[in-house]
C-alpha cells in the first residue's frame, strides 16, 4: 500500500469480528491494515499510522500465553482504540487491573454514559451496545476515566491527554447502535483522517501491486464464474494482460448445466482468455467412499491444485495461481497463536497441499463479498455477474451430506435448479445472499401415486447476510415454499420430502458441510 494513503494499524488478537473493524474503518473511506498482535513496533512504525485498533479476543489478559502487543507500542504517542480484549490488553499493560467478573456479559447490554467525551460525540447519552466478555476492568491505569458504564461492567474509559481510549463493547458489529459513530470520530476527530481510500483507489493499486508481484511471469487464474473469482481474473487481466490464462474445471458437483453456461458467459461477454477442463471423473473418483466434510473439501482442494498444475504444465512456463480468496474463507480456515479457532476449510485456503507448485495470487484475500461487489461495479461488470449469489468452492460435495455419488449429484442439481428458478421467479435472488438446496441422506416412507415410496429429503437453505460472518435465515413467502416443494418431489426422481432450514449463523454455518 503506497504511503500517500492515511492508514490505521489493527492487531488481531484473535476475535472472529476482527476483519469486521477493519471493514468498518475502510467504509469511512480510510485505509486499515490488519497485522498480528505482536507485530514489531518497526513493521507498525513503517505503515506510519494515523492511530491504532486493538481488537477482541478469547484469551484472558492475564492467562498462560495470553497474546500480548509489544510493550513499547505505548511510546509511540499514537491515538489507540481498545475493544474488548483490546481494552482489558490496554489497561492491564498500562497498570491497571483485570479480573475474572462476577457477571459475564453477551449479547445486548445499555451504555450510560457518564461525562461529555470526543469518542462518543453525537452518541445519545443511553444507546444498545454489543457485549461479549468474561473479564472486566476492576482498576484503571493512572490518568484513565470512565466515560461510561454499563450495567454489569466499566464499558468505556479515555486518557484524552495520551490519546487512549477503551470500549468493552464491540462498535463493529451492526448490534451497537451508535457504533459506527463511534468509529468515526476514533479515525476523524481523534487520528485526524482524511478519508482517501476508495473502492477505485483499491482497483488502481491492486493492479499496480498484483504487476510487481507477477512481473513477466505467467499465471493461471482459477475461475468458477462466480463474483470472487472473476473479479479477481479481470484485475489480474488489467495487471497482466496475455499472461494470463484463466482456467475453469468441471468437477463433477457444479449447479445444473453450469459448466457449459458459465464458459459461454465468460469467454463472450468479459472476452477472458479461458480453458475449460473437463475433470469430472477424477473428482467423483476421488470423492468415492468420502464421508467426512472436511475430508471433502480437502480432497477437492488437493485435486483442484493437481489440475491447475497440469494444465499450466500444458502453457510453459507457468509460476502463479490467480484465486479469489474472501477474508470469511480465511477466517474460517486458518487458526495460529491468538486468532481465531478453525471452523472448517476452505477449499482455495485450509485444502491446499503442502507443497504447492504454483505462488498464489489472492488480490482481494482482504475484502468481504459486498466489498468485492463494489470493486466489480468499479470494473464495469454486469449485475448478472456482480450479483451472483455465492457458490461454495467444492460446489455440491459439501451440500451432499454423507457420500457424494453421480446419482446423488444429479438429484440434487436438479432440486437446486428448482430452488434457483423459484426464487429467481419472485423477484428474491438478489434481495437474499444464498439460496439453495441440500440433499440429507435421509430416507423416509412417502405415498406417490397411491405407491408407498422410500426416498431422500431435500432441505431448502436461504439466509441473509451482509458478510458470510454471520447469517439469518429468510422467512420465504410460503407460496414460494410450496411451489418450491411441489416441483421438486413431482420433478426429482428419488426425493419425496422437502425441509426448511431455519438456522442461523451461528451457531449453524451456512453451509451443511
Amino acid at each position: 500500500m503506497p504511503m500517500s494513503h492515511e492508514t490505521i494499524v489493527l492487531l488481531d488478537f484473535g476475535a472472529q469480528y476482527t476483519q469486521l473493524i477493519a471493514r468498518r474503518v475502510r467504509e469511512a473511506h480510510v485505509y486499515c491494515e490488519i497485522l498480528p498482535f505482536n507485530a514489531p513496533l518497526a513493521e507498525i512504525k513503517k505503515r506510519k499510522p494515523k492511530g491504532i485498533i486493538l481488537s477482541g479476543g478469547p484469551a484472558s489478559v492475564y492467562g498462560e500465553g495470553a497474546p500480548h502487543s509489544e510493550p513499547g507500542l505505548w511510546d509511540l504517542a499514537l491515538p489507540a482504540l481498545g475493544i474488548c480484549y483490546g481494552f482489558q490488553l490496554l489497561a492491564f499493560q498500562l497498570g491497571g487491573r483485570v479480573e475474572r467478573a462476577e457477571k459475564r456479559e453477551y449479547g445486548l447490554a445499555t451504555l450510560e454514559l457518564c461525562r461529555p467525551s470526543v469518542l462518543f460525540q453525537g452518541v445519545p447519552d443511553k444507546s444498545s451496545v454489543w457485549m461479549s466478555h468474561g473479564d472486566h476492568i476492576a482498576e484503571l491505569p493512572s490518568g484513565f476515566a470512565s466515560v461510561g458504564t454499563s450495567e454489569n461492567s466499566l464499558a468505556a474509559a479515555e486518557n484524552l491527554e495520551r490519546r487512549l481510549f477503551g470500549l468493552q463493547f464491540h462498535p463493529e458489529v451492526v448490534h451497537t447502535e451508535a457504533g459506527r459513530q463511534m468509529i468515526e470520530n476514533f479515525l476523524f476527530k481523534i487520528c485526524g483522517c482524511r478519508g482517501d481510500w476508495t473502492a477505485a483507489s483499491f482497483v488502481e493499486e491492486s493492479i499496480a501491486r498484483t504487476r510487481e508481484q507477477i512481473g513477466a511471469g505467467k499465471a493461471i487464474c482459477a475461475l468458477s464464474g462466480g463474483v470472487d473469482s472473476t473479479v479477481a481474473a479481470v484485475l489480474v487481466g488489467k495487471a497482466i494482460g496475455d499472461n494470463l490464462t484463466c482456467i475453469f474445471v468441471d468437477n463433477g458437483v457444479l449447479r445444473k448445466n453450469e459448466f457449459e453456461k458459465v464458459l459461454a458467459n465468460l469467454r463472450e461477454r468479459l472476452n477472458l482468455n479461458v480453458i475449460g477442463v473437463d475433470a469430472s471423473a477424477l473428482f467423483m473418483g476421488r470423492l468415492a467412499g468420502v464421508v467426512d466434510p472436511e475430508q471433502k473439501r480437502k480432497t477437492i482442494g488437493t485435486t483442484f491444485i493437481e489440475v491447475f498444475d497440469t494444465e499450466a504444465h500444458k502453457l510453459g512456463q507457468v509460476d502463479f495461481l490467480v484465486q479469489g480468496t474472501l477474508y470469511p474463507d480465511v477466517i474460517e480456515s486458518v487458526s495460529v497463536k491468538g486468532p481465531s479457532a478453525t471452523i472448517k476449510s476452505h477449499h482455495n485456503v485450509g485444502g491446499l497441499p503442502e507443497r504447492m507448485k504454483l505462488k498464489l495470487v489472492e488480490p482481494l484475500r482482504e475484502l468481504f463479498k459486498d466489498e468485492v461487489r463494489t470493486i466489480g461495479r468499479v470494473l464495469g461488470l454486469a449485475d448478472e455477474v456482480v450479483q451472483r449469489q455465492p457458490f461454495p468452492g467444492p460446489g455440491l460435495a459439501v451440500r451432499i451430506v454423507g457420500e457424494v455419488t453421480p446419482e446423488r449429484v444429479h438429484m440434487l442439481q436438479d432440486a437446486d435448479d428448482i430452488v434457483v428458478s423459484e426464487i429467481k421467479k419472485a423477484g428474491l435472488y438478489s434481495k437474499i445472499w444464498q439460496s439453495f438446496a441440500v440433499l440429507l441422506p435421509v430416507r423416509s416412507v412417502g405415498v406417490m401415486g397411491d405407491e408407498r415410496s422410500y426416498d431422500y429429503t431435500a432441505a431448502i437453505r436461504a439466509v441473509h447476510s451482509q458478510d458470510g460472518m454471520t447469517a439469518n435465515w429468510v422467512k420465504l413467502p410460503y407460496e414460494v415454499l410450496e411451489t418450491i416443494s411441489n416441483r421438486i418431489v413431482n420433478e426429482v426422481k428419488g426425493i419425496n420430502r422437502v425441509v426448511y432450514d431455519i438456522s442461523s449463523k451461528p451457531p449453524a454455518t451456512i453451509e451443511w458441510e
